[in-house]
């Protein structure tokens, strides 16, 4: 028997990390597709017509599926194999043609058009019936109302789809691992020591000895560092070459597949683009809707911006550099600056922010916001490195929760949560796991930026929306939101990290456990502004080729289109943007953000006035706020409309000076 598709006997229902082997997962996805197969065909030909025998009897279909699934695809992410990558590629075309299957199935539509049709006399609840809703969308927008050659068409271009955003994942995982730049002994030795630490241990893991790799944690504070501008326009110029670097791992001609096919797949379904497609079920429903929003961010960021690239320029040519000032300057320069100006030292400040104190804060917030406890728990977990925390509430279960913190080579690039298991009551209560993945750069103690630690917060946000899920249905469990809904949690927790309280009881210097000086704390909250104009200008320029990319016809050539997007907008030239084209997980590592980067803006105009609900009572924990976000945001999952959830938690929706506001670029009055 696979141990994949066996009852697991382990604590919690935990996958047994140390039984499975990688040569388990191909037979075990074959057996859990033709049991899916079979339960679906059951459920289309069979005499049942209700919505417990088509709805519920589909929610439950894909079980063996969504177990094996749940285990592979956190692995495949977190602790890459040789054979794992194999294997993802082998799944992409199976597991498109598999969905493709389920949706073309004429008899299945059909009685899921049945029951909408008659849904006014089924007698449902308020969450069967945005069940069902939801479900016959998934069906149409996945072309069940297609026949014929255009159903066809559209299967094959799904499928390829699938295979593409895979292989641009692995192409740009294999350009971040195999890039490094030894560092010299000087040029280590004009480091802080936590960049000093982490480049050895970067450099360990390579059998060598210091070096800087591409991963962000460990680059962008050699950025902020280093002295030597050779050193760092090398270093830069590797960072942003990610997927653009010739050969077989060149990601350009994906990109521009990718978005041929996916303009291809929005007229097949009767949209003019993919934009207009992909925007119809969020919050914001229009590309115009998202431009309005983004540029009306985008002129106070790019004033402040340029203002701000001025200064730094004048530093650099003080420094006896005629200029002008590269993107390689501007984080060595700002982070001169914000010592000058606000006599603020990330070296110093970083062994107030280890690992630990941080992970305290993060669980200490959530238990003085949800009555939530964190007791940690014994292995074995797939790494090493991975930590895990039984959570529960009054001595109730509530989740195990999984953190794997550190950079490593078999490890994709950035910071994500996701559910092994997800909640769900139907067919018995299912308690969730939920996993966060970050790449801090690993030392002994771990020491985060402050970044670092915003990122811990934002990530933790998302997989409280997980645990405390509580719905019947898991189609609707969890994070299975809106899109541009889903990072409302996720951006509000971050806010926890910046309540003095938090950071009075927990930024302790790990060596003696001294807390941070009240002059540094509250310097450091006084600069949570500081070179908001260089972040803004990165993310939105990012979000707005995005929206292009997939508004109108889709560019044969995305690099030409993505420079004439930057162009239009005006982009200082020592800024780029955030997340260049071939290197764009977000969009091309499968169409999760696509037309969607936008997103982390949309929920940050309402996580600046969710917190305000907070700030308004007094009380940054106030009792019955949280319960009102516990209960309206986070353990409603998707039951309900995003724009109706905000409402009954905050009786109105926001506009967007609070957030303008939140990145200091509201313009004096």
């Amino acid at each position: 028997m696979n141990v994949l598709l066996e009852t697991w006997k382990t604590p919690f229902g935990l996958p047994p990390f140390a039984a499975i082997r990688d040569e388990d997962f191909g037979p075990a996805f074959d057996e859990a597709l033709a049991r899916a197969r079979v339960a679906i065909s059951a459920i289309a030909e069979g005499a049942g017509t209700s919505f417990a025998e088509v709805i519920e009897a589909l929610e439950l279909a894909e079980g063996d599926l969504d177990r094996v699934g749940g285990v592979f695809y956190n692995l495949a992410g977190a602790d890459s194999t040789e054979a794992r990558e194999a294997l993802m590629r082998d799944l992409a075309p199976k597991m498109s043609a598999f969905s493709s299957e389920v949706t073309n199935n004429k008899a299945l539509f059909a009685k899921i058009e049945a029951l909408w049709q008659g849904r006014e006399g089924l007698g449902l609840t308020s969450e069967q019936a945005r069940v069902l809703e939801l479900y016959r969308q998934m069906f149409v927008r996945s072309g069940a109302a297609l026949e014929g050659a255009e159903a066809e068409r559209l299967t094959a271009v799904k499928a390829r789809l699938a295979v593409l955003g895979t292989e641009f994942s692995q192409n740009l995982l294999a350009d971040e691992r195999s890039w490094f730049m030894e560092l010299a002994p000087n040029d280590l030795a004009a480091l802080p020591g936590f960049v000093q630490d982490a480049a050895k241990a970067a450099g360990a893991e390579k059998g060598l000895g210091p070096v800087v790799t591409l991963n962000r944690s460990l680059i962008v504070p050699f950025l902020q560092f280093s002295p030597n501008r050779a050193l760092r326009e090398k270093a830069y110029e590797a960072w942003v070459a990610r997927g653009a670097n010739g050969g077989e791992t060149d990601n350009r001609a994906i990109a521009a597949e990718t978005l041929a096919l996916r303009a291809e797949r929005a007229h097949l379904l009767g949209y003019p683009d993919f934009a207009a497609f992909k925007l119809e079920p969020e919050m914001a429903k229009t590309p115009q809707a998202v431009r309005d929003l983004l540029m009306r961010v985008w002129h106070p960021a790019r004033v402040k911006a340029l203002a701000d690239g001025a200064v730094l320029e004048a530093m650099l040519k003080a420094d006896g550099f005629p200029g002008p000032l590269e993107p390689w300057d501007w984080r060595y320069y700002s982070e001169k600056r914000r010592k000058a100006e606000h006599d603020l030292d990330e070296a110093v400040l970083k062994p107030y922010l280890g690992l630990e104190a941080m992970l305290a804060a993060m669980f200490d917030c959530a238990s003085r916001l949800f009555h939530l406890e964190f007791r940690e728990i014994e292995g074995p977990f797939y790494h090493p490195d991975v930590r895990g925390w039984e959570v529960t509430r009054a001595g109730e279960h509530v989740a195990v929760f999984l953190g794997d913190y550190f950079a490593r080579g078999s490890k994709r690039s950035g910071a994500w949560c996701s559910a092994i298991r997800s909640q769900r009551k139907l067919g018995g209560e299912q308690r969730p796991i939920v996993v966060n993945v970050c790449n801090f750069a690993k030392g002994d103690p771990c020491l985060l930026s402050y970044d670092d630690a915003r990122t811990l917060f934002h990530e933790f946000g998302h997989a409280l929306h997980q645990m405390l899920s509580d719905v019947t249905y898991g189609f609707i469990s969890g994070t299975s939101v809106a899109r541009d809904f889903v990072e409302l949690p996720s951006q509000l927790y971050e806010h926890w990290l910046e309540v003095p309280q938090v950071l009075e009881a927990h930024a302790k210097h790990y060596q003696t456990g001294e807390p941070m000086p009240a002059d540094m704390l509250q310097r450091l909250l006084d600069a949570g502004t500081y070179d908001q104009g260089f972040a803004t200008v990165e993310f939105v320029a990012s979000a707005m080729v995005d929206l292009e990319f997939h508004t109108g016809a889709p560019p044969a050539d995305p690099m030409q289109k993505q420079a004439e997007v930057l162009e239009g907008l005006g982009m200082p030239r020592a800024i780029r943007m955030r997340h260049a084209t071939p290197h764009f997980a977000h969009v091309f590592s499968g169409d999760g953000y696509s037309s969607g980067y936008y997103s982390y803006m949309w929920s940050e105009v309402m996580d600046a006035d969710a917190f305000a609900a907070f700030e308004e009572t007094g009380d940054p924990f106030d009792p019955a706020t949280a319960a009102r976000l516990e209960r309206f945001i986070l353990s409603a999952g998707g039951s309900e409309d995003a724009e109706a959830l905000y409402l009954k938690f905050r009786g109105r929706m926001p506009g967007v000076e609070p957030l303008l506001k939140g990145r200091g670029l509201l313009e004096p009055a």
